[in-house]
């Protein structure tokens, strides 16, 4: 499966910071077998990050979009809604499943607003900011995205 990521983080856009949890979807889905096809971090911006996503989806570039980060409750966090402007079909049981999850290891995961859907014949999910829960979530949800990718292929 061709697999994009997207780091919604203006600081690790300019390059002030690392851009770890990127790299943790990377590592996950590389061991998984799938085929990176696009990494970037994108400044916390809903035209960019919309635009994007939607160019990669229209364009069939990817089947998957996994993105991390901007969809926390701070000012100017937008993922969620760069995300659900541009699905024909949003998929809230994978957000769902994945606070559920996470509650059950810290409370704070009720504050994700995470979002996930399909546009066309890509999936794409959004994943939290931090390194730790990036890697949690997705290994958590792996076995039901990639099956959801291939059946929006069918």
């Amino acid at each position: 499966m061709r697999v994009a990521i997207i780091t919604a983080n203006t600081e690790i856009y300019r390059g002030n910071e690392e851009d770890k949890s990127g790299k943790v979807i990377q590592q996950i889905m590389e061991e998984a077998g799938h085929q990176i096809v696009f990494m970037k971090a994108l400044p916390c911006d809903k035209t960019v990050l919309s635009t994007v996503m939607q160019r990669m989806a229209d364009g069939k570039l990817t089947d998957l979009i996994l993105t991390t980060g901007g969809a926390g409750c701070k000012v100017g966090e937008c993922m969620p809604e760069a995300t659900l402007e541009i699905v024909d079909r949003p998929v809230v049981g994978i957000p769902e499943a994945m606070r559920a999850y996470m509650m059950q290891i810290s409370k704070r995961a009720m504050l994700n607003r995470c979002a996930a859907g399909i546009r066309g014949e890509v999936l794409i999910v959004n994943l939290p900011g931090k390194a730790n829960a990036v890697k949690q979530c997705l290994e958590y949800l792996l076995p039901e995205i990639t099956h959801a990718a291939g059946l929006i292929k069918e």
